[in-house]
């Protein structure tokens, strides 16, 4: 069996894992299952690797790699109530610069019990970019909607996600044809994973297919941005 065959079933160590932190999620338990641990991320390292093969087929990925787009596992508590060490999810950012970068990048989510997600957008846009954006809606507010109604776009991710003003933005008229795109302040999608997809030998196959319906969506903003 091939490589990509063999690819999804391995994250199963992965969601194992994490489900056993969840409800452990503390120093002692996680030093106790360090090898788990390795395991586990080895695992999802080696999925967003393929991923990162695959989405070069269609999208710039020169000099990305795995480790530079997953997270760490460890959470940031210092202004958080919630003091729980360990993030219960694995995450990666799928793009020029990884995690750290500032373009348009895909995302997924490893999560178990049916948290697990790809998405992509814009989720806190400085007041400067959210302008940017809103000019180009105005500027060819056609294309945007022609990509939000998408056969496949529709398909994968329903229709657009984000948090929206519950009036026009200022400085522009209530009636605009495109005020309900106008209102948002977030530009989002996502598309949820099962367990049994993740686990199911068509998973990678899958996964790109969401992204490239994503493309068009993604390469839309990055026009705006720049």
């Amino acid at each position: 069996m091939d490589k990509v065959a063999t690819m999804p079933e391995s994250l199963r160590a992965s969601l194992d894992f994490l489900r056993d932190l969840r409800d452990n999620n503390d120093k002692p338990w996680f030093d106790a299952n360090r090898s788990r641990y390795d395991k586990a991320r080895a695992s999802f390292e080696s999925f967003v690797t393929e991923l990162i093969l695959e989405i070069g087929t269609f999208d710039d990925m020169t000099g990305v790699s795995a480790k530079d787009c997953i997270y760490r596992i460890n959470r940031d508590v210092r202004f958080s109530p919630n003091k729980t060490p360990y993030k219960t999810n694995f995450g990666a950012v799928i793009g020029q610069g990884g995690r750290k970068g500032t373009g348009r990048s895909y995302y997924m989510q490893l999560e178990p019990d049916g948290k697990s997600f790809l998405a992509g957008g814009i989720y806190m846009p400085t007041p400067q970019d959210l302008d940017k954006v809103r000019r180009k809606i105005v500027a060819k507010g056609a294309e945007f909607r022609k990509i939000l109604n998408a056969k496949d776009f529709k398909q994968y991710f329903g229709k657009l996600e984000g948090t929206a003003l519950k009036t026009a933005p200022k400085g522009y008229a209530k009636d605009h044809p495109d005020i309900e795109l106008l209102r948002h302040t977030q530009f989002l999608v996502s598309h949820e994973l099962s367990d049994e997809k993740l686990l199911s030998p068509d998973l990678t196959a899958h996964v790109i297919a969401v992204f490239k319906a994503m493309k068009p969506f993604e390469a839309y903003l990055k026009s705006a941005l720049e």
